[in-house]
C-alpha cells in the first residue's frame, strides 16, 4: 500500500514522509505479539475478506473508526471505501454498547448499503458478532496499529479535524452537528473522484 512504500522510504532515509497531508499520522508502534486491547481471537481478519474489496468497485463496503475529544466523549466515523460518503455518530463513552448502539442507528439509514464493515481491534468493536446477527453484515478486523489497511478513514478524520480539532471537548456536540460536518464532507467535490462528490456517487 501507498504507507507500506513510504514507511519503507522513511526507513531508508528518504523524505516522501513529508508530503503527506497528515505527517504525524505515519507512526508505527513497536510492542510484543500481545495486543492490551484485546485479543484478535475469532475474530475475522481483513486477510480472509473477498479480493473483490479490495477493488473498491461496489458500494457498501466500509471502514469503521473513532475520533477522540477532550475528556473522553468522541465520535463514530463510518466511510464508504468505493465513494467515500461519510456517517458520523456521536458517543458519549467508548464502550461497546454505546459503539453498538450507533452503529445501527447509522447503518439503519441505508441498510441496502451495508455489506462489510473493516474496524481496528478496539474494544469497543467487539460487539461485532451481535451487529452482524442484527444486519446481516460481515465485520472485518486489521491487524494492531495497522491503520494504513483502514485508508479511507485515515483521510475522513483528518478532513473532520477541520471542524473539530484535536483538544476540543465533544462533550456538548450533538448528533444533528454530527450530521451537518458530514454533510458539508459529503457535498465537497473531490478530484480523486473527478470533482465528484461522495454524495452524488453514493445515492
Amino acid at each position: 500500500t501507498i504507507y507500506r512504500h513510504v514507511w519503507a522510504d522513511r526507513e531508508a532515509g528518504g523524505l516522501l514522509h513529508r508530503y503527506l497531508r497528515q505527517v504525524g499520522k505515519l507512526k508505527r508502534k513497536r510492542y510484543g505479539t500481545y495486543e492490551s486491547r484485546g485479543r484478535l481471537a475469532g475474530k475475522r481478519m481483513i486477510t480472509e475478506r473477498p479480493a473483490a474489496i479490495e477493488r473498491r468497485n461496489r458500494i457498501g463496503h466500509w471502514e469503521i473508526d473513532t475520533v477522540m475529544g477532550k475528556n473522553r466523549a468522541c465520535i463514530l466515523t463510518l466511510v464508504d471505501r468505493k465513494t467515500g460518503y461519510l456517517m458520523i455518530g456521536k458517543l458519549s463513552a467508548i464502550t461497546m454498547q454505546q459503539t453498538n448502539r450507533r452503529l445501527r442507528k447509522l447503518a439503519e439509514r441505508h441498510p441496502e448499503k451495508f455489506r462489510t464493515i473493516i474496524a481496528d481491534n478496539g474494544c469497543k468493536f467487539h460487539g461485532d458478532v451481535q451487529v452482524e446477527q442484527t444486519h446481516g453484515f460481515e465485520f472485518y478486523f486489521a491487524p494492531p496499529h495497522h491503520s494504513w489497511e483502514r485508508g479511507s478513514n485515515e483521510n475522513a478524520n483528518g478532513l473532520i479535524r477541520q471542524y473539530l480539532p484535536k483538544g476540543m471537548s465533544l462533550n456538548n456536540l450533538t448528533q444533528a452537528q454530527c450530521d451537518r460536518i458530514a454533510h458539508k464532507l459529503n457535498t465537497r467535490p473531490r478530484k480523486s473522484y473527478g470533482y465528484r462528490t461522495p454524495e452524488e456517487l453514493f445515492n
